[in-house]
């Protein structure tokens, strides 16, 4: 039997007819759309997360003609027909439907689906405005999903065309982080669960604490991260300078990249920016530059603000004013107070401290800002 008469792509009409079948179960069609010209793991882990925000995932493939308008004369490697079969393979992907147009408009109008996934090199703002305003007349959620490092298609073809050039070609290790807690650890504890789930291709390789008998440091025992208790000296909120200068010498022996600040109520000096300059991240709990410092909760609530959220942001000697990498957005409800409006905003940056830590290396490469919408 002819392969093209065993396998055929869903049509537009199937795909909607879908989206209508979910509606009507009360469930939600996840859609996303590219060329998937060469599949590689970073596409399936993609996928697999895309998957997990609905109750399908339909992926709108590029032709063959479009992908020559937007790659150039010599994409795709592969056939519209073959890759379409290769996705619809996966136990991620419920339909593959072929557009020919350069963007996805036309479809996401035809189709109307719940939920739409994109990945972490774009932003809400930086989607192609004509896919945005479909978006938006069909009332789309639209979920920005992580990159996963070292992973794209680009960098598989230079391999085939170059195997002699090596050196580019290095196999990434994990992101080396330590992270910094005083207090319940719950952001160290999704870090590690992202990681062992494979959504952050990363190793917690040291994990410090002020605070001798921390629920943090408790997690990163069990989770058998290397964990260490330094004295921070009398000053309730800073480090003195004996306490910096061995953190620096402990983070060097550990050959750590990024360190993570999660819940850590010392304010860092210049030993620690010195030595780690464009590699501290913090999770703050408000929409910086709105409520900087320790009691932003409280005062979004104070002002009646109806929404709040929280920041991944760079750490510089100036509190809570780095470059932002990342937001998610939290509405503050009728009755809110500031433990349960707390929780709620940690659910978040349980989700968005990971996306960015595994978008790290296309970051610095790109210095791109990823603002992520509440889940």
């Amino acid at each position: 039997m002819d392969f093209l008469d065993c396998f055929a792509p869903l049509t537009v009409e199937e795909a909607r007819a879908l989206r209508e079948k979910l509606h009507g179960q009360g469930k939600k069609l996840v859609f996303t759309n590219g060329c998937f010209d060469l599949l590689h793991a970073g596409h399936v882990r993609y996928l697999q997360q895309a998957r997990e925000l609905g109750d399908a995932l339909l992926v709108g493939l590029n032709s063959d003609a479009s992908v020559r308008e937007l790659k150039g004369p010599t994409r795709p490697v592969n056939h519209e027909v073959d890759r379409a079969e290769v996705l619809s393979a996966l136990r991620a992907v419920d339909g593959v439907v072929i557009f020919h147009d350069k963007r996805a408009t036309g479809l996401i109008d035809a189709i109307q689906p719940h939920v739409y996934a994109k990945g972490g090199d774009y932003t809400p703002e930086s989607l192609d405005p004509g896919e945005r305003a479909a978006l938006d007349r069909a009332g789309t959620e639209i979920q920005i999903l992580s990159l996963v490092p070292g992973r794209s298609t680009t960098r598989i073809l230079q391999r085939v065309q170059a195997p002699q050039d090596t050196s580019a070609f290095e196999e990434q290790r994990p992101l080396r982080l330590a992270v910094l807690g005083s207090g319940k650890g719950s952001n160290l504890r999704a870090l590690i669960q992202a990681i062992e789930s494979k959504a952050l291709f990363a190793q917690i390789v040291a994990a410090f604490s002020d605070v001798e008998n921390s629920a943090f440091l408790r997690i990163a025992r069990e989770a058998g991260v290397p964990a260490q208790h330094l004295n921070p000296g009398d000053h309730p909120r800073r480090f003195d300078l004996e306490a910096q200068h061995e953190l620096v010498s402990r983070l060097r022996e550990a050959e750590v990249e990024v360190i993570v600040l999660a819940g850590f109520m010392r304010i860092l000096k210049s030993p620690v920016f010195d030595a780690f300059e464009g590699r501290i991240v913090n999770i703050h709990p408000s929409l910086l530059p709105d409520y900087k410092g320790a009691t932003a909760v409280r005062d979004a609530l104070a002002a009646g603000d109806s929404e709040t959220g929280c920041t991944v942001h760079l750490v510089t000697p100036e509190i809570d004013s780095g470059r932002i990498l990342a937001q998610a957005r939290v509405p503050i409800l009728p009755g809110d107070d500031e433990a349960s409006l707390h929780a709620r905003i940690q659910e978040q940056e349980h989700r968005l401290l990971p996306q960015v830590l595994a978008s790290w290396r296309q970051l610095q490469l790109n210095e791109i800002a990823v603002v992520s919408p509440c889940g």
